[in-house]
Parts: C-alpha cells; structure tokens; sequence
C-alpha cells in the first residue's frame, strides 16, 4: 500500500483499486446473490438494517443516508481514522446476515451475498447528489411513492434531524443522472 496526501490505494485482485481515506464520505451498494429477493419480509429487512446500524457502529463509520431492499441495499458513511475498516466491517454484516437468514430460511451454506462497491465520494457536489440518490432509492425502485414513508430508508430520519439548510441543498442535487450500478 502507498501513503498518498493522507489516502491509501489498494489494489484488489479483479477489481479496480480502492481508495481508504480518513474521515472521508464513501457510498456503498451490495447486491444478493443472482439478485434473489432473499430479505424479502419485513422481519429480514429490519433484521438486515439493525445489523447495518450495529456494524457501523462497531467500526465507528458514520451513516448518513441508508436504504434497504429485498435484493440489495445502499448507504453513504463517513470514515473513521481507519477506512481501511470498511472491508472488514462489509465482511462482517456480511457473514452475519448471511448465517442468519440461512437459519431462518432452513439453508444451511447457501450462498447470500454476491458483491460490493463502494466510492470515495472525493468532492462535496457528488456526496451531495449521492445523499440524494440513496435517501430517493426506495422510489427509484417503485418501492414508495414517497421515499420517507418506506421504513427501511433513511428519509424520514433525513427529513426530520436534518438542519433545514443543509436538507435542501442535499434535496436540490439531482439523483436520476447518477452513474451508480443498480440494476436491481
């Protein structure tokens, strides 16, 4: 690994490198397996986002907008110190929320997870348009009509903590134009 302005790349076999900065905005996305709809009750996905909250708590990284489907979730976080945590961190929700389901599904060994992405969200515009992207993805999806009434979002907590100047500058950023892969 190479120190770079505080930021440390690494590179991960197959995959494009990494960027793990301190204290920085990161958003991910992590799709189930073939894109099974395997938190597919409401008891599975609250299990899912109590695991999400309890995991990011547990590496100190901060969550800023979350949302939770069947097939998928996604959330925007700030690093802690360490952002080299994230790995460890997704492995961990990961692994747990996989034997869980499995044991409650009586599926022993089946496969939960496929992969994950996440970004270093490097400049203010695109951590603001990426806020709104997530806080909006329940809509996206033809989950909601209004994305705070979706329980497994973060909008209505967005909406309600959220100081009104910074809400609606996170609101005015365009979401439907982002590059995110979700194909859900």
């Amino acid at each position: 690994m190479e120190e770079q302005n505080e930021s440390v790349y690494r590179e991960w076999a197959h995959a494009p490198s990494h960027l793990f900065k301190p204290n920085a905005a990161y958003i991910v996305t992590a799709g189930t397996h073939y894109k099974a709809l395997l938190f597919d009750t409401a008891q599975k996905r609250d299990f899912l986002l109590a695991s999400l909250f309890d995991e990011a708590e547990r590496w100190q990284w901060e969550l800023q907008a979350w949302a939770v489907m069947a097939n998928h979730y996604h959330f925007v976080a700030h690093a802690p110190d360490d952002a080299k945590t994230l790995k460890r961190m997704l492995m961990s929700l990961h692994s747990r929320t996989a034997i869980e389901l499995n044991k409650r599904d009586g599926a022993p060994g089946r496969k939960v997870w496929f992969q994950y992405r996440d970004t270093c969200l490097t400049n203010e515009r695109s951590y603001f348009a990426r806020l709104h992207y997530v806080h909006h993805n329940p809509v996206k999806h033809g989950l909601a009509c209004d994305a705070a009434s979706y329980r497994w979002c973060s909008m209505a907590w967005f909406t309600k903590e959220a100081r009104s100047g910074f809400r609606r500058t996170v609101l005015s950023f365009r979401h439907d134009q982002i590059q995110i892969e979700d194909d859900y």
